[in-house]
């Protein structure tokens, strides 16, 4: 059951039943869940695939040693991660491949959910042979998070489904008048040519069932406005992603309690009114407490080579390309 509200231009889907897997022109729901031994043994994974500012790295124009490094790990797209874990009902090893690309339109044995969809969206996803969305969820309405909505429309057409987009009311809003052809013009919808976009508003600090998965939208300040980040908690194993962060309001700190995994907001070593620096960031890390605790929306200013090794244990630099995952041995590393 749905009800559909209409306003601002633009639908808000209100469910009275999350929908579970949108798969081949339909919903479906789950079957039965692995067993536990089988659990054990899958992960809660995050993938970064952009970690860098609104104006990426390297900058256009700028010729500093960062912008012309040859360290891969300094070239940083447009902010966004991949959180994937195990699809109720699959069995099967998910971190195997990202989709099966003998049948497009199955979905993979993990489920996959976008946060924020940059500029460099298109060139992410060829990257890391991504094909499959399950869901988007925004953090804010910022051009740097947004503006790749448009291409999400190639992936209706490889599933052959909508996609479902999480935001907060005020963000789906602003959506609704800068992408009118999308969200507000559901008839002139096509796989080919107009994304296919189900909107559905959240509230901060509510948990969201989302496909396996509980999803906690976190309360954030960026500057003056009020974001949300992310907390992911899937078989006693949890992740939070916080970006765009320049404090934490008093009411969240309890929801980031117990992590096994924290991404945080580190701009720059410099102040800057709405993002956090690396020395407020790593204060930060220290007082969460997580397992393992990673910077992100970096600029310029920051070398890998030379700043990573300046962190304390248990906190690091993320970049392009990193995945982290955490299953029943603890949190592991790679890329």
């Amino acid at each position: 059951m749905f009800i559909i509200l209409r306003g601002y231009g633009i639908e808000f889907i209100l469910p009275g039943i999350m929908p579970t897997t949108l798969g081949a022109g339909r919903i479906r729901r789950g079957t039965v869940p692995p067993c536990r031994a089988i659990i054990r043994d899958m992960a809660l994974e995050l993938l970064f695939l952009g970690t860098g500012t609104s104006t990426g790295v390297p900058m256009i124009g700028c010729r500093c040693g960062v912008c012309t490094s040859d360290d891969p790990r300094d070239r940083r797209t447009r902010p966004s991660v991949l959180v994937r874990y195990p699809r109720p009902g699959h069995t099967e090893d998910p971190s195997a491949v990202y989709n099966d690309a003998h049948d497009p339109t199955a979905p993979p044995p993990s489920v996959q959910v976008l946060v924020d969809v940059t500029p460099d969206i298109r060139d992410q996803s060829i990257r890391e042979g991504l094909a499959w969305l399950d869901a988007v969820v925004l953090t804010h309405g910022h051009a740097d998070h947004t503006m790749g909505i448009d291409d999400l429309r190639r992936f209706n057409a490889v599933m052959d489904a909508p996609l479902e987009v999480y935001a907060e009311a005020g963000v789906l809003q602003d959506l609704g008048r800068s992408f009118e052809y999308i969200f507000g013009c559901p008839s002139k919808r096509t796989s080919t040519f107009v994304a296919n976009l189900l909107p559905f508003p959240l509230e901060h600090a509510v948990p969201m069932p989302m496909h396996g998965a509980t999803w906690t939208p976190l309360r954030l300040m960026h500057g003056r406005l009020p974001i949300v980040g992310y907390r992911v908690d899937w078989e006693g194993r949890s992740l939070a992603y916080c970006t765009d962060v320049s404090s934490i309001p008093p009411e969240t700190w309890p929801l980031l309690e117990g992590l096994d995994v924290f991404v945080i907001d580190g701009l720059r070593f410099r102040h800057h009114p709405t993002h956090m620096t690396v020395d407020q960031a790593v204060e930060t890390c220290e007082r969460v407490g997580a397992a393992r605790s990673f910077l992100t929306h970096m600029s310029h200013e920051i070398s890998h080579a030379d700043h990573e090794p300046e962190l304390p244990d248990g906190v690091a630099l993320a970049h392009d390309g990193l995945r982290v995952s955490i299953d029943g041995r603890g949190v592991t590393v790679a890329g």
